[in-house]
């Protein structure tokens, strides 16, 4: 059999400051400039999750496709959704929430969730033109 390669797709918006509390206000303003408001800032996130393997002779799934939508619900989203990351979301605790830790904190809550296959690429866009992606090296 061959591997196969399936997406979700999904959206929400949080808020975040980047903000290194190990720093000094200068050094953070100089490093993360406006990312660094006080009073946070937002994005419309894209999250794709891909899952690899190969397809189940009985079902032709590698993984369910709502199966995988509400493990993305429950681990993530619900988390996360018009929420602060520096304040609101259990896994961001203590992390700074640029999108490379975020998107390692995503995988890291859905890994072994998944029924099937094998968690292949996290990929989160928090604009149009920037994203980030992670397989968990």
């Amino acid at each position: 059999m061959s591997t196969v390669y399936i997406t979700r797709k999904v959206h929400f918006n949080a808020a975040h400051r980047l903000h290194n509390p190990n720093k000094s206000d200068a050094w953070n303003e100089d490093t993360y400039g406006k990312d660094n408001n006080p009073n946070w800032h937002g994005h419309n996130y894209e999250l794709e999750v891909t899952v690899a393997g190969e397809p189940d002779p009985e079902t032709g799934y590698v993984v369910d496709l709502g199966v995988l939508k509400d493990i993305l619900h429950d681990r993530v989203l619900d988390k996360v959704d018009h929420k602060n990351l520096n304040l609101e979301v259990d896994f961001m605790d203590g992390v700074i929430p640029s999108s490379e830790n975020f998107a390692i904190a995503i995988w890291n809550e859905i890994e072994d969730a998944l029924p099937n296959g094998e968690l292949h690429c996290v990929r989160l866009y928090e604009t149009p033109r920037n994203f980030v992606e992670y397989r968990g090296e």
